[in-house]
């Protein structure tokens, strides 16, 4: 969660809390003055004084303190906050009287934003300031009446749609970390099912070739030319797996590093999530070894490539892929190529990757009776 969300000790740090905490000590500092002289000011014992003042103290930093304490914690402890509030408000207008009663809108302010279940500080503000009406009406200040309850109404319904407000986008914050963290999980469980792919199949063959390499190497023969062909067809054995590892470890690099790009064996993977999707019947190869790795982008864009038609222009119901070490082919049995159509920059692109490549692109009608995109290198 960022620096803006309440973090760390529940509901006491970030800037949220900060800005209540500086807001709620300078309306302390600006609109408490006169309530300090009146108490200093009075012939009334000392003991009296220090009462008031002790009274109004712990009220004024329970304003402050309690209602960003009882932030994302259970309703009972903001409804224990309110409960104290009012319990030491409550002790103030006993000990300075109807002087004391414009504390009411610190009062309505610290219910709004202390954490209560849903629409009692409504209930609460309202009843705050009708109470305040009523007071004002008693006691005969008729002129004032309506002053103090429009205050207390309308500061307290601001503070708490603000405090609403505060709590929708924490929520979305807090959702917004549950969705990345979600996300992170996501991705490590695709790197960690892509490694397995990539790699599985790959080791098993290395280690199949690399073992058969071996006992050719170790077979001993009185004939010279089949111990020449024996240490040839290891040669190629041993060539294979050169080339296979070259292979996975690019593989694995592009997956470590997040981004694939373009490669035969992520694109055969999408082909065959594309085709499924599409409800066209896929023969796709069930693996890519047979690839060199200098080949595997250029047939991954081939592949990319020849599927996206398919699955969009075709109108197929079948589509097959081949792979051979120097070629692939893409076929269909759709509505195959239209007569005068021009190529698309899709196969465009593929031309001028295969002509650096030194490969040719070959396109027409396909044995299926739809399309065929070949390329050969």
């Amino acid at each position: 969660m960022d620096s803006g969300a309440f973090t760390g000790r529940p509901g006491l740090e970030g800037r949220g809390p900060r800005g209540w905490f500086i807001g709620a000590g300078f309306s302390i500092i600006f609109w408490t003055g006169p309530t300090w002289s009146l108490v200093w000011s009075v012939d009334e014992p000392g003991a009296w004084k220090a009462a008031s003042t002790l009274a109004l103290i712990a009220f004024f930093g329970a304003y402050v303190y309690l209602p960003q304490f009882s932030w994302r914690r259970a309703i009972r402890t903001g409804i224990l906050s309110v409960g104290i509030l009012v319990a030491l408000n409550a002790v103030v207008v006993a000990l300075l009287g109807k002087d004391a009663l414009w504390t009411w809108t610190f009062l309505a302010c610290a219910i709004a934003m202390t954490s209560l279940p849903r629409r009692a500080d409504y209930f609460l503000i309202l009843a705050l300031s009708g109470a305040s009406l009523v007071t004002q009406l008693l006691t005969g200040n008729a002129d004032q009446a309506y002053f103090q309850p429009a205050i207390i109404l309308s500061l307290g319904l601001m503070m708490s749609a603000f405090s609403r407000l505060i709590r929708q986008t924490l929520r979305l914050r807090e959702a917004q970390t549950e969705l990345a963290d979600a996300a992170v999980a996501a991705e490590r469980s695709r790197v960690a099912r892509d490694m397995h792919d990539i790699l599985g199949h790959s080791l098993t063959v290395i280690a199949v070739k690399a073992e058969l390499a071996e006992r050719l190497l170790d077979t001993a023969s009185p004939d010279p030319a089949r111990e020449n062909a024996a240490i040839d067809r290891a040669a190629a054995e041993i060539a294979a797996v050169q080339d296979l590892a070259r292979g996975a470890l690019a593989d694995v690099r592009a997956t470590v590093a997040g981004y694939r790009g373009v490669n035969v064996l992520a694109e055969l993977a999408a082909a065959r999530t594309a085709l499924e999707s599409a409800g066209i019947d896929a023969e796709l190869p069930g693996t890519v070894e047979q690839v060199p790795a200098r080949h595997r982008e250029l047939f991954g864009w081939v592949l990319r490539e020849g599927v996206t038609n398919v699955v969009r222009h075709s109108g197929a119901a079948h589509c097959r892929v081949r792979f051979t070490p120097s070629s692939v082919l893409v076929e269909d049995d759709g509505v195959g190529p239209a007569s005068g159509a021009r190529p698309g920059s899709g196969l465009a692109g593929i031309r001028e990757r295969a002509g650096a490549a030194g490969g040719t692109v070959s396109t027409g009608p396909s044995e299926l009776g739809g399309f065929r995109l070949a390329v050969q290198v």
